[in-house]
This record gives C-alpha cells, structure tokens and sequence, in this order.
C-alpha cells in the first residue's frame, strides 16, 4: 500500500491561476495480488448534518436576510427568497403535508421542472421525512403515451402530485395519476379534475407536529427518489437516504474547499429530476449557506439565450455545467465582452460533469477567461451516479488535459477491477444508495460480494506511473461492443477523439458496429459551424442543405481521411460517416434533459442509417474515408 500526492504547479509559461481553495490531492493505492486496485484518500471525512434541513435551519438564523433562491418572474425581474422566509414557508407546508397523511407509503410526486415552489415542496417533504420524487418533465409534456411516467406513478403510488400549471400539464395528470390522488398545482388549475393552489400549502399554519416529525429525520430516512433510466429504459427508482446527501456534501466540500470561506453563488438550469442540478449544485447551495439563481435556459437551441442573458446579470463564483452547455455557451463568451466580465469577475471554479469535454471548448473558454482578467480559471470534472449521490470521485486541481476526474473523494474507497482489457470501477462509501425502489433484484444485482457499487464506468490512470495524477473516464462498458472480428471497441475515448479531430464542426457522434466488421458514425454536426463551409448558401438555408453543400461534405470527408490515417487499428478505424440534420430526441429517449446522448437509443431509433452505413454500394450521403 502506497501513499501518493499529486503535483499541481502550473507550468511557467502559463498565466497564473486565480487563487482558490482546493482539498488535498492525495490517494492511497492498496494492489491486491489478482489485479485488483483499491484506491482511497488519506483524509477523514467531516462531520455532517444528520439531514439535509438541518442547514436550511442554520441558515436561517445564521444569515436569516441573505438570498437563497431567486427566479425570474414573468416580467423579467428577479423573485428572491431569503433564508429566513424559505424556512417560515417549509414549516408552513411541512404542516400541510402531514395533515394530509403523507407518508414513507405515501409520498410525493413533482411532474414540473426547476423553480421555487418546487425547492420548498421538496424541502418541507424532507424536513418531515416524507420523501417526493422529482420526475423528468419530458416525460409529462414531450411524451405522446406517457408510458414511462405511467410506470413511475404505478410504482411510487403517490399521495400527492405537483405541477406548476395546472393546464400545461392536465393531459400528463389525467393520463398517469389515478383520479383520487390530490394534485396541487401553483397556478391555472386543470380543468375537468380537482386541484389545491399551492398558496393553500404555504397558507397552513405550522403545528407542534412539525417540529415533532422533524426530530425523527435521521440518516436512514428516505429523503427522495431519483427515477433513471437503465439499459432497458425503464425507469428504476433510486433511493436517496439522508445520510447520502449528507456524507456528500462533506465529501463535496472537501475537494471545493473554498465554499466554506465564500458562499456559493450560482446560476444553475441542471434539471432537478438529476442528482447533478439537485443532490450536488441545490444542495451545495444549501449546505454552505449560498445563493442559487434558477436558470430556465438550457443548453438547446432557442433556449441557450435565456442562459447567456442570465449570466450576463449575475456573477457567479462558482460553475457547473455538463460539456454540451459549455460548448453552446462558448459563442455567446465570444461576442460579448460585457458577458464575459461579469462571467469572469468573481468566478473561482468552473466544472462539467455527466460527459466528457471537447479540448477545445475548455482551451477556448480559459482564452476567454485570460483575455478578460489575466488569469486562468480552474477546471474541474468529476465522476458519479444517481446511486452515488453523485459526487465520489473529483479532481481538486488544475488539469490542462481535459477528462481528468480526479481522486476518491474523503469516505469514498474506489475498486478497479481488471476487465476486458480495461478498470471497472466500483464504489463504496456512506453517499451510496441502499438500492432500488421497490426493486430487490435490481439492487442485489448492482453490488459486488464485498458490498461495492458497480456503476458500470471504466476509467484508466492519467499517469500509470503516477496514480495521484488522477484517472481519466475510460467510458461506459455497456456502450463498449465487438467487432465481428472479436476486437472490442471503446465507445467513450473514441467518440472524444472523434469530436476533437472534427472541432468545431461537429456537437456529437454516436459510433456503429457491433458484429460489423468496422466502426460507422452517426453525425450530429454544429450547423452553424458548418455553415461557414458553405458560403454560397443563404444565411437561413435548412440544415439538410447546408449538411448536403459540397463544401461541407469535402471538409467532413478530408477529416475522416486524416482520422483514417492516423488509426492504429480496427478497434479505432472509422471507415464511413453520415451527417444527421435531425437532432437527437427528447420524446424518445435520444438525449436526456441534461444534454447527453442516449447511444443505444440513437441506434435503434435509426436503425435504417445504421443499414446505410454498411450498404454496399453505399448510398451518396454516406461519406466514406479512403476512397
């Protein structure tokens, strides 16, 4: 057993990194005799909260006139809530909520997205011990059959559901909740079905029993469930326990040392149905008595204004994003200098997660950040779960190579076990969940015999010299496939190498060939990139025209050419390409509300390109390297 620290001086020839407190990079490594790897830090964890609303409390009379949500109304203008108020309005509806009998049997169900109404129904369920669930709200307005929010609603057996218009999700209620559940919306009641006016809620006067319920919250009560998708796509049920998001906020704040000194400040959209925008950046905020400004943007288009606009109003010290919001954020940094002074002015850490991030993004966006103040900003990355509550590995130093996830964090031991040539990662620690919602063969299936987790990730050392330089993501080994010639291949590095050789042409990729004898790619290009490939088209020509312009299609086919070239072998040789104008879809399960890809999805949805990929004569909008 070894004891390593990392290096974190940066090299003389690059501008200085903006001062920030950061935890300490050390690993201990224990190398058992049949190959396996331990990994763990040094460091004890900190003591935490018994649950979660005991910050909210804390708070409250801490800093009781200090900001801790804001949204903006339908005029623009803020709508802030403070510590104090959010506590007087969670007791309130705390009331509320056992008066109506909800229970461990009975819980809650929130159907609407990011807002305040929602923090305080989520946070008065916790501080009672009634856990809710927040649910994909794709599920309930982009869906044509409801079928997986039927499925959730089955298995939660609510007594209770929530939505923010009544109207905009009747169709959802009518279809999924059974007709004797209450539903209690903020505004615009269904029509044709019952409803409570959330103002009811904050209306009720709180009672000893609140106070009463409230001591009884301890580590092994549910707080919540997180519904995820699996491989299947049926929605399973992830149990979140008090002390998971407990344990991981002192594991979360031992990398990101610095909210401990500095509250944070964020402006966050990451949907709350996720444990990234919910246990890590809502519960971040929480914990270290910071403020969160609810960003309605995302990183879609038509949508990634409303983010722009709300960063230019607010500087953060502090910013999570996944990488498809970074890239998509990375014009608007570009054009606008009064964007990236606010952006820039106080921000100590920016960090992705769920994916990995192009280099070029990151080394545009460091441009940015040295143009604008002199200084070089520090990114960071991460990996997690849902089951993970998420944070368990992080990197708490400046890595100029992007993909770097770090180290265990304190409380987190970190097995890799040899497989198929790579280092499957498992995971044990207090922030891991106790299994699937009334799922016992799904639980007792995702733990090895000595109790860890088997998130399903790969990951390989940065520096296998060096395990304190960190382990970078190896890829999801349920992405991972064969060749028909036995030669596995690994989806998660090839797609990054694929979008970094094709920058900034090209938003996505998804890779095909399972039992084919060579890799294929379906394209998902950055059309406003590619449409300075075709400067004879009109500026608002369909994407379909520019994706055909013979000047796109010359581009794309050089850099699959040059990839070709450059491959060492069948198990990274991509021979043929397609470019899709349609972009991945929400509806049906292609990319999730976070940004990322859904792999498999995208190759059943589209299985007749996939067939064009290997037709032989291949068809003309099929691109092909070497010919």
């Amino acid at each position: 057993m070894t004891l390593a620290s990392a290096t974190t001086g940066s090299e003389q020839r690059l501008p200085p990194l903006r001062p920030v407190r950061l935890g300490a990079p050390d690993v201990v490594v224990e190398r058992r005799t049949d190959g396996i790897i331990v990994l763990r830090s040094p460091h004890p964890l900190a003591p935490y909260a018994q649950n979660l609303t005991e910050r909210l409390v804390h708070w409250a009379s801490a800093a009781p006139a200090r900001v801790f949500l804001a949204q903006r109304d339908a005029s623009g203008a803020w709508r802030t809530l403070t510590y104090a108020d959010a506590l007087g309005k969670v007791r309130a509806i705390a009331a509320a909520l056992l008066a109506r009998g909800l229970s461990a049997e009975r819980p809650i169900a929130i159907l609407s997205g990011n807002d305040i109404e929602h923090a305080l129904l989520g946070l008065a369920a916790m501080h009672v011990g009634i856990p809710y669930a927040p649910i994909s709200v794709p599920y309930s307005l982009l869906s044509k059959d409801f079928g997986k929010l039927k499925t959730i609603i089955a298995v939660l057996a609510p007594g209770l559901v929530f939505a923010a218009s009544g109207i905009a999700f009747a169709r959802a209620i009518a279809a999924a909740v059974p007709p004797g559940v209450e539903a209690v919306v903020t505004a615009n009641p269904p029509p044709n079905r019952p409803a409570t006016l959330f103002a009811e809620l904050t209306g009720t006067p709180p009672t000893s029993a609140v106070a009463a319920a409230h001591a009884t919250v301890g580590p092994d009560t549910v707080a919540k469930i997180l519904f995820t998708s699996g491989s299947t796509g049926q929605p399973k049920g992830v149990i979140n326990t008090q002390l998971m998001l407990c344990a991981n906020q002192a594991m979360i704040r031992a990398g990101l040392a610095f909210v401990a000194d500095e509250p944070p400040v964020i402006v966050d959209w990451l949907p709350w149905n996720h444990t990234f925008g919910s246990n890590h950046n809502f519960n971040l905020v929480l914990e270290n008595g910071g403020s969160l400004y609810i960003d309605d943007g995302k990183p879609l288009p038509g949508a990634i204004e409303t983010t722009a606009r709300n960063l230019r109003d607010v500087p953060c010290n502090v910013y999570f994003n996944v990488p498809k919001g970074f890239e998509m954020l990375l014009p608007y940094l570009e054009a606008d200098r009064a964007m990236r002074e606010t952006f820039f002015s106080r921000l100590k850490v920016m960090f992705y997660a769920g994916a990995g991030l192009s280099q070029h993004v990151l080394d545009a966006i460091q441009r940015l950040g040295v143009e604008t103040t002199g200084e070089r900003i520090t990114f960071l990355s991460s990996l997690g779960s849902t089951e993970t509550a998420p944070a368990a590995v992080a990197c708490s130093w400046q890595s100029e190579r992007a993909g770097n996830i770090g180290l265990p964090l304190p409380g987190v031991e970190m097995k890799l076990v040899p497989r198929d040539g790579k280092l499957e990662c498992r995971l044990k620690g207090a922030n891991i969940t106790p299994g699937y919602y009334k799922a016992p063969q799904l639980t007792a299936d995702a733990f090895d015999d000595e109790g860890f987790y088997k998130i399903g990730d790969a990951v390989k050392f940065a520096d296998p010299a060096d395990p304190a330089k960190g382990l970078m993501f190896d890829g999801r080994l349920a992405e991972d496939f064969k060749l028909a010639t036995g030669t596995w291949v690994s989806v998660g590095p090839l797609r990054g190498a694929f979008i970094a050789h094709f920058a900034p042409f090209v938003r996505d990729v998804v890779l095909a060939g399972a039992d084919r004898d060579a890799i294929t790619a379906l394209v998902f290009p950055d059309a406003d990139a590619c449409r300075k490939l075709a400067p004879s088209l009109a500026a608002d020509a369909p994407v379909a025209a520019v994706l055909a312009d013979a000047g796109v299609r010359h581009e794309f086919k050089r850099l699959l050419d040059k990839l070709m070239r450059t491959s060492s072998g069948t198990s990274n040789r991509i021979r043929r390409a397609a470019l899709l104008a349609e972009l991945p879809s929400l509806d049906i399960g292609e990319m999730t509300d976070k940004g990322s890809i859904n792999q498999r999805a995208v190759l059943a949805n589209r299985a007749a390109l996939v067939e064009d990929l290997y037709a032989e004569p291949p068809p003309a909008h099929v691109i092909v390297a070497g010919t």
